[in-house]
Parts: structure tokens; sequence; C-alpha cells
């Protein structure tokens, strides 16, 4: 599959490169920087970046999102248009991690040498994926399987399958959204260095808001009753649990495919929120909620969202709601669930 889509990412590289030079009415990179003062064009694979990007720049520069608003993530993949996006752009963001590598493969492409590129998980320290008590493991497929039994008889051979894969949820942490904003401003003030003192100010006064969303959470957690979180969901939370020492139990990790629970992993669920009177049962942002409804009915917890911000629907984008927005609302959320 892997080899499938490098193929697929091959032709649609060389029929972009072929268009733009026989000329389609598109303007080149190369062209757009004879114009008299143009603004930088930056280009971000998902919503937290995007929207990091457009308070730091303000009308300085162009920000665009290649996630359709109210899509998944996960399974994203580019159409020629946005790749065309990413040729053409002066600084481009993205999460990294396996939910990513189309990007490798199109990078790879490219010359990405006038480009500024800033990955968000080189941005922060990050972490494993974990899977916790009553957690379901992705499903192991048939070429896995398959790898494992011949190392199996192999001990010293390494095996791909036991690399680690790593949370790419690294902005659900406001400390870890600051240190993001630096980067992207950082690499902002060398790419436009006119407008440089314009983006740091703005990414301070940014870093100051993300401050007090940090401090708004801190002492929701230290005047709680409890410490401990449970999502009928996957669970994409793990900075911000760790960020704030906090406990969590949930269906699946934050970057599993997976969708439908074992009776196993409910009934563990059912019966967590019973034992520790837990009040609240989350879900994230455009899930069915059927799973966290489910618990709920067999509880009497309520359902909550808890929004991981990686994307918005159509209409809180097309309303411009911000990061800053949605996690105020978590705020509230955290403060529910936790007393």
């Amino acid at each position: 599959m892997k080899r499938f889509l490098s193929f697929i990412f091959t032709v649609l590289m060389l029929t972009m490169l072929t268009t733009l030079m026989v000329g389609c009415g598109q303007s080149s990179k190369a062209e757009t920087d004879t114009k008299s003062d143009p603004k930088i064009s930056i280009v971000a694979t998902v919503f937290p970046p995007y929207d990091f990007a457009r308070e730091i720049v303000g009308d300085q520069a162009e920000v665009t999102m290649l996630l359709p608003p109210a899509s998944e993530s996960h399974s994203f993949e580019p159409t020629p248009q946005d790749i065309i996006k990413i040729q053409n752009c002066d600084v481009f963001i993205y999460v990294g991690g396996e939910s990513d590598e189309w990007v490798n493969n199109v990078l790879a492409s490219m010359d990405t040498s006038k480009m500024k590129i800033i990955t968000l998980m080189d941005c922060v320290s990050a972490v494993p994926e974990e899977v916790v008590e009553g957690m379901e493991e992705e499903n192991v497929d048939e070429e896995e399987t398959d790898a494992n039994a011949a190392n199996a008889d192999e001990p010293n051979k390494p095996n791909d399958s036991e690399e680690p894969e790593y949370d790419e949820h690294v902005w659900t942490s406001p400390k870890n959204a600051k240190l993001i904003v630096q980067k992207i401003s950082d690499a902002l003030c060398t790419v436009d260095t006119k407008n440089s003192s314009t983006y740091q100010q703005n990414a301070e006064s940014y870093q100051t808001k993300l401050d007090e969303l940090d401090t708004a959470f801190q002492t929701v957690v230290d005047g709680a009753a409890r410490k401990t979180i449970v999502f009928g969901d996957r669970f994409p939370f793990r900075y911000f649990a760790d960020a704030y020492g906090l406990t969590y139990f949930a269906a699946f990790p934050g970057c599993s495919t997976e969708t439908e629970p074992s009776a196993a992993t409910i009934k563990f669920l059912i019966d967590k929120v019973n034992a520790e009177k837990i009040p609240v049962i989350f879900h994230i942002e455009l899930s069915n909620e059927k799973m966290a409804r489910t618990i709920s009915e067999s509880t009497g917890a309520k359902v909550l969202q808890l929004h991981a911000c990686h994307n918005i629907s159509k209409v809180d984008f097309e309303q411009g709601v911000s990061y800053l927005d949605i996690m105020t609302q978590n705020v509230d959320a955290i403060k529910e669930a936790l007393n």
C-alpha cells in the first residue's frame, strides 16, 4: 500500500510539474517573488498550526489549511491542487508521525530549498502513544503478523513493528502550544524579515493568552475532587493529561483507526465509571458519540465533548472559531468532569 501511494504521488507530482511548465495561467513561486512586496504564503496541514500561524501573522501573510473542515485528519489524502499549494508556499507546517507519511513522499519530490518547513513533533518533546488498562490496541495486520513470526526465529533481528508510535497530538497541551508558536514565529521572522517585529509582538501577545489558558486548566485541576477522566472514544489528550497530572481511561489510543470497541472494553469503562463515580464520559469532536452514550445509559454519567482541535466543523471554520475558543470551552468541561 505504501509503495502504491508513493507511485500515485509521483504521478501527481509529474502532472503538476508538467502543468506548471506549459503554463495554465498559474503564477509560479519565482514569478510571485518578482512582484512588489508580495505577502508570504503559509500552508498548514491541519487546524492547530493553521490557527497559530494566522494569530501570528495577522493580515501580513496568506495562511491556508489543507484539511477540509469537518473531515478526518488521520485519513487525509492530498489533492493535486493541495500539492501545488505546498510547492508554491514559503512556509509549510505539518504534524509529523505516521499519519503524515504522505508528506515525506510529497516533499521528496520537490525542490524545498527555498521553503521553510516546520514539523510540530520536532517543536516539543514527543512521547509514545500508550495503551492503558482497558484500552484496545490496533488490530495487527497479516503482513505484521508474518514479520513477527519470522523474527521470532531470529531473536537478534530487529522488528520494525516494535518501533514506538509517537503521539501526534502535541498541541493539546497549552505548554506545548507555546513552544510551537515560538518555532513558527522564529521561522516567519527568518522568511519575512520586514514584518518580523509584527510577528514577534503577535507571538508574545498570543503566548500570554496561552499562559492564561494554562493557568485556568491548572487551577481547575488543583481544586478538583478527582484526577481521573474517562473517554468513550479515542484518546488524543496524552500531552494534556501529562501536563496536568491526570489519569485517563479510554477505548482506543489517539491515532487508532478502530471505531467499534469490544464488549469487554465497554464493560471495563462502565465498571470504571461506576466504581469511581465518574460524573462525565467524554467523546472527541466529529465523533458519532455512540460509545459514550452507551456508557452513559449504563452509568448515568453525563456525555460531554472534550475537543482535541484536530479539526473543526464547517460552521465553526466560517465563523472564525479559534484554538483558544475551543480550549476555553474545554476548561469548563474538565471542571465538570473532575468534580
